[in-house]
């Protein structure tokens, strides 16, 4: 795209830009498209601003971040001033919201700020970018037409085994995929905990580093996963998804 978009040809409105999943190259995940509308917005609600300021400089080097204006979302954000941070749409700027990996709002922090926009009537505008629980669905084989995302399972072992088990028996029942995450530092005890709960007729798909050089998307029976030398997992960002 050979045209340059800044403010006055960029319509108000709050752009969910998304970003890598990892060290991966822009052009091989994100379309050139997102890269003028990017460039032209000054001001930015992010999850983390140290990682969102690399991101915007990987984007265009020529970016002078020291003029752009960052709102902090993560963690440890004050709730209460998220509607202060979408002033400058009132003034008809545009804004944009980041997160840390893949598409916000999506197993991410952002929506609290989307389900402000909408309230003040200030348009939404999602951008093209890399999902990794809609690429593990993809790739799963599973059914891509009813499927149910869950987030982090609990932590605590009991618990987490009856979550385990209600997640297959209603994929076995409704025929839904049944998609969830981990931290990576706890994978290889969730992996160990789906062999251990799961019947052996289960099906599993294992997507870690997605889109990244070590990516790994295998889907097998728990009973072949009980056999198989599976790779080592740890703090590999990846997606389990089970269908019974």
């Amino acid at each position: 795209m050979t045209e340059e978009y800044n403010n006055t040809h960029l319509a108000p409105g709050l752009y969910l830009i998304p970003v890598t999943l990892g060290e991966t190259p822009l052009l091989q995940v994100l379309p050139e498209y997102n890269t003028p509308i990017i460039k032209s917005i000054r001001h930015f609600i992010v999850e983390e601003v140290r990682t969102a300021r690399r991101f915007l400089k990987s984007v265009d080097k020529s970016i002078d971040i020291d003029s752009l204006h960052f709102y902090p979302m993560g963690k440890h954000a004050d709730l209460s001033l998220f509607r202060q941070y979408l002033e400058p749409l009132k003034q008809g700027e545009p804004m944009g919201v980041i997160s840390e990996a893949g598409c916000p709002a999506v197993a991410d922090p952002g929506s609290y700020v989307v389900a402000l926009a909408h309230e003040m009537n200030i348009k939404v505008i999602p951008l093209v970018g890399p999902s990794s629980i809609i690429l593990s669905l993809m790739a799963s084989g599973f059914n891509g037409q009813q499927f149910a995302f869950h987030g982090y399972l609990p932590i605590d072992a009991s618990a987490r085994a009856a979550k385990i088990r209600r997640m297959e028996e209603v994929s076995r029942l409704d025929h839904q995929t049944q998609i969830f995450i981990e931290t990576p530092f706890r994978n290889r005890q969730l992996m160990e905990d789906l062999l251990k709960t799961c019947k052996n007729s289960t099906r599993l798909c294992v997507a870690a580093g997605i889109t990244c050089p070590n990516e790994y998307i295998r889907t097998a029976t728990i009973k072949q996963w009980k056999v198989e030398h599976w790779p080592d997992l740890h703090k590999v960002p990846a997606v389990f998804l089970l269908f019974a």
